[in-house]
């Protein structure tokens, strides 16, 4: 290879490379501009609460985005932009309710979004820290404490839907029941949707359950594996939300801040969805 064709494919290879926005903060360069002209035409901005933050808004905007996708301490983020962490925490606390306000209108409507197909549902823990007050929240079946989370996909693996939280000691067939999620997409209710054991007596397509003391006969066994093939697509969504790491580690802020984070990284999985690379 000559120089010239090294240096091109260098180059082309720099371009293709993610860029440090993307890779820090999980939006694109378009995106994250995006997100500071919706910012700054907000009229939701906190103002004059509290002592000023000695920062400009796009690093405040960063530094939360960066929290979401990262989860690292704050003390890390204070180092990162020269700041203490209290001003980290202030910004946190002040920019997530307004990212979830503004990118609520990305979050589509489920039975819109599922109208048609059949859809994939699916729990997963989304861990934090265990408080003495709060023992709801220890999930036997994950051996940690955390909120139940409902996320709902196609069969192509197109997310749908990511519902409330709910106490991680919560079933995923009682989940479904107290979300009433039968009501929100006509699929569940129709018995079009596929789920995972934790389902069954639900209405919805599940695998069958060993027989105490007995075995499946060949049919059931073909039939689930046919269904755990199907529902490898919701695994594939719960993992990508799950990029966020925010929803993936220890949640550490206070327990009351828990629904405005979510809010947030449902709005931005959306918008990452929606808006133009």
């Amino acid at each position: 290879m000559n120089c010239q064709n090294w240096c091109v494919k260098t180059n082309q290879a720099i371009q293709d490379e993610p860029s440090r926005t993307y890779r820090t903060t999980r939006v694109t360069e378009n995106q994250f501009e995006m997100l500071m002209e919706m910012m700054r035409k907000s009229a939701l901005l906190p103002i004059g609460l509290g002592r000023p933050i000695a920062l400009a808004l796009v690093d405040q905007v960063r530094i939360c985005l960066m929290y979401l996708r990262t989860n690292i301490t704050q003390e890390f983020l204070a180092e990162m932009f020269f700041i203490s962490q209290p001003t980290v925490s202030r910004i946190i606390s002040r920019l997530t309710p307004t990212l979830a306000f503004l990118l609520k209108k990305y979050v589509p409507d489920p039975e819109q979004a599922s109208k048609g197909t059949t859809v994939l549902i699916d729990g997963t823990l989304a861990p934090c820290w265990s408080w003495k007050d709060a023992p709801e929240l220890y999930s036997g079946k994950h051996k940690t404490t955390g909120h139940n989370l409902q996320v709902v996909s196609d069969l192509k693996g197109r997310l749908i839907h990511i519902s409330a939280p709910l106490p991680g000691k919560t079933h995923d067939a009682e989940a479904m029941r107290q979300l009433d999620l039968t009501t929100t997409f006509t699929s569940l209710a129709k018995g079009n949707g596929i789920g995972d054991k934790g389902y069954q007596g639900c209405g919805i397509i599940s695998p069958k359950k060993k027989p105490q003391g007995g075995e499946l006969s060949d049919d059931h066994k073909a039939n689930n594996k046919v269904i755990n093939r199907l529902r490898a697509a919701i695994e594939r969504v719960i993992a990508n939300v799950k990029t966020w790491r925010i929803l993936h580690t220890d949640y550490r802020r206070p327990r009351e801040t828990f629904e405005d984070t979510l809010d947030a990284v449902r709005g931005l999985v959306f918008f990452q969805e929606f808006m133009p690379l």
